[in-house]
């Protein structure tokens, strides 16, 4: 091997562990700085020249994830979730109905919206709302982030790793959510009949409840625009409408309003997210430049990961090693190598996203619904989430798998 490929290697192995374990010791890089440095140390070592680098970034999907994030934020900022929230959830007069409506309303916003975002939103409501009806809020916290994970493999639009998917593949659109949205609607399900298995006690404690939400100010006019928008992407993304561009020029004009500043938008977007996306692209181009030899084709091939079931796999496991975004980078360079592209990228959506409920680290979503419970002085333990994370992982992947391979 040559000193660029022996290089190439060692980079690639650094930036993968250093993005799995989340920081490098003795330094202060996060994930994000961890993909960017290695995306330079590719350039550096000459596995890739400048433009070589700059084309291997999937713009689409850069500017699909960026327009996103400004809808969201539009949508947060302006009390849409609140409000949306509040009316979902003051119906809810009973522990198992409040279940119910905490994974449907976060899975099914999770499968048009960014599922991180609602994390962001939904974690504090629920909190909110079990406090004020005493009840113990970690059944519900586990039910929203499983939910958002769940709910996400519905669409392109639902996560980030369907987002590269979404654009490594050319799947369009409807033809992703007709294959996938069948598969979240029962992992929806599993979430709701797993978390009442586990946390019986809870639901046993019957009452009626009648919680009530404070919204908190509300911009009427941007939270009706932002919700137009939202409905006029979803029609753009199934009438077929490129994802990224149907984004971008939603995102944009929602930035044209007196209501809110720019500067309140700007800070709900996720900046290290993207940074780590043109990092890991950049790494993966390097790395498949110079290592991907034909035997190294042939070794992957010899796997036979044209079977749905060993796919389904060993995307789950290496999204539980380097995380869902990264594990799909990996495979990237492989899938087009196999019998059938299409249906290995939507077993690869579907496992690397499911796969994520498996443990607490399993994706940013459960993360973010720990740190945002945290804040507000309630422990969403190890434990308490795996006891229902891992059954409900088992069973949706393999209900998934067969789905895919079957459908």
């Amino acid at each position: 091997m040559t000193f660029t490929g022996i290089a190439a290697l060692i980079i690639l192995v650094l930036t993968y562990g250093g993005v799995a374990v989340g920081r490098i010791p003795g330094l202060r890089l996060d994930r994000a700085g961890i993909a960017f440095l290695g995306g330079a140390a590719m350039i550096a070592t000459g596995a890739l020249s400048m433009d070589e680098a700059y084309r291997a970034i999937d713009w689409n999907t850069i500017t699909l994830l960026l327009g996103m994030m400004i809808v969201v934020a539009h949508l947060k900022v302006s009390g849409a979730f609140r409000a949306l929230g509040g009316l979902a959830i003051e119906h809810a007069h009973a522990p198992f109905v409040l279940l119910v409506v905490v994974t449907i309303l976060t899975g099914v916003l999770s499968a048009f919206l960014v599922n991180d975002a609602i994390c962001l939103v939904m974690a504090p409501i629920v909190v909110h709302i079990t406090r004020t009806i005493n009840r113990n809020p970690l059944p519900y916290l586990v039910a929203t982030a499983t939910a958002s994970n769940c709910g996400s493999v519905a669409t392109i639009t639902g996560n980030p790793q369907n987002m590269v998917i979404g654009a490594l593949s050319g799947i369009a659109y409807p033809a992703f959510a007709a294959a996938l949205a069948p598969v979240a609607a029962f992992a929806l399900v599993m979430v709701i009949c797993v978390v009442w298995l586990v946390y019986r006690e809870e639901f046993a404690r019957d009452g009626d409840l009648h919680p009530h939400l404070y919204r908190g100010h509300i911009h009427q006019g941007q939270m009706l625009k932002a919700s137009v928008v939202c409905v006029a992407l979803a029609i753009a993304f199934f009438a077929g409408i490129p994802p990224a561009e149907a984004a971008l020029f939603g995102g944009a004009f929602l930035l044209l309003t007196r209501a809110i500043k720019p500067s309140r938008i700007y800070r709900e977007i996720d900046g290290p997210l993207l940074i780590m996306f043109v990092g890991l692209f950049v790494v993966v181009a390097g790395a498949e430049r110079v290592l991907l030899t034909p035997e190294v084709v042939a070794n992957v091939t010899a796997l036979g990961l044209d079977v749905v079931w060993r796919l389904a796999a060993v995307t789950a496991l290496l999204s539980n090693i380097v995380s869902n975004v990264p594990a799909v980078l990996a495979l990237k360079p492989f899938i087009p190598t196999l019998h059938d592209p299409r249906r290995a990228w939507l077993v690869v959506a579907m496992s690397s996203t499911l796969a994520g409920n498996f443990t607490l680290l399993g994706s940013v979503a459960n993360l973010i619904v720990a740190e945002q419970a945290r804040s507000a002085g309630v422990q969403v333990s190890f434990w308490g989430y795996f006891k229902v994370g891992a059954p409900l992982t088992m069973v949706t992947l393999v209900a998934g798998a067969v789905w895919v391979a079957y459908s």
